[in-house]
């Protein structure tokens, strides 16, 4: 009996290795596979090489550096988001990926990265200045994300126009004035809006959300060491550096904890 012991004993020691957990399995594969959302600049957008960049990317680089391995972007938006690291298509996602308590009951979340809200923009001619306006109006929306479970409670009347992509296709929508408005993250539509003159947003937030990395369930040791990648990030000022790289010198940079 002693003797079986010992055998099994002997396999557990060997098949250790199988059971490090995603960062052994990241440094032992030498490449990180980051889902980042491209979908609008400055958070994540491809550039004129068509190389992925933006806010979220320098975050994904800087995560794949400290863990001293190369880095795979995959584009993922909407519920993608959520379904690729269930099904350990991508390692973690950094792709504005708010942590409501909905996802939370499929997914795990770092403490956040960032913080947004939701901003509504319009089309100057629309007639649209408080958010019962868009009751009747075309209303470009993001599939599977919080600006949709927002208007869906708020304003039922407003015709949601879903784009997977909200750039560029919803923005590509709203340039060409094909929808009266559309409602996505401030850092987006601010940016937006300050680029097209026939645009204007709305001065209300509608949500103060925290934006955190995401990862699948069950990995307690990934999870610390992502969060403290993130508090690191935070007190090391990087984190306010690069918010000043993508939204300006002067932008108001959202305070976060590093807890």
């Amino acid at each position: 009996m002693f003797r079986k012991l010992l055998s099994v004993l002997a396999v557990m020691l060997i098949a250790a290795p199988a059971w490090a957990g995603k960062l052994e399995d990241i440094r032992q594969r030498g490449v990180l596979r980051v889902g980042v959302s491209l979908g609008g600049e400055p958070v994540g957008f491809r550039d004129d090489r068509n190389a992925p960049a933006g806010y979220d990317v320098d975050v994904a680089r800087r995560l794949a550096d400290k863990l001293g391995v190369g880095v795979e972007y995959t584009d993922v938006s909407g519920d993608a988001r959520v379904s690729m690291l269930v099904s350990g298509q991508i390692d973690v996602a950094v792709a504005n990926l708010t942590a409501t308590a909905e996802r939370a009951r499929t997914i795990a979340f770092t403490i956040p990265y960032n913080r947004v809200g939701l901003r509504v923009i319009a089309q100057k001619s629309a007639g649209i200045n408080q958010l019962s306006d868009l009751a009747g109006k075309k209303v470009v929306v993001g599939r599977g994300t919080t600006g949709e479970a927002f208007l869906r409670q708020a304003v039922p009347g407003a015709k949601l126009v879903f784009t997977d992509t909200f750039a560029p296709d919803g923005v590509l929508l709203l340039v060409q004035r094909r929808v009266d408005a559309g409602i996505e993250d401030l850092s987006m539509m601010d940016y937006l809006a300050s680029t097209n003159p026939s645009l204007k947003t709305l001065p209300d937030l509608y949500s103060n959300a925290p934006i955190a990395i995401g990862l699948a369930q069950g990995d307690i040791d990934f999870l610390r060491w992502l969060n403290g990648f993130v508090a690191d990030y935070i007190k090391s000022g990087a984190y306010e550096a690069n918010y000043r790289k993508w939204w300006g010198k002067d932008a108001a940079v959202p305070t976060l904890t590093a807890n």
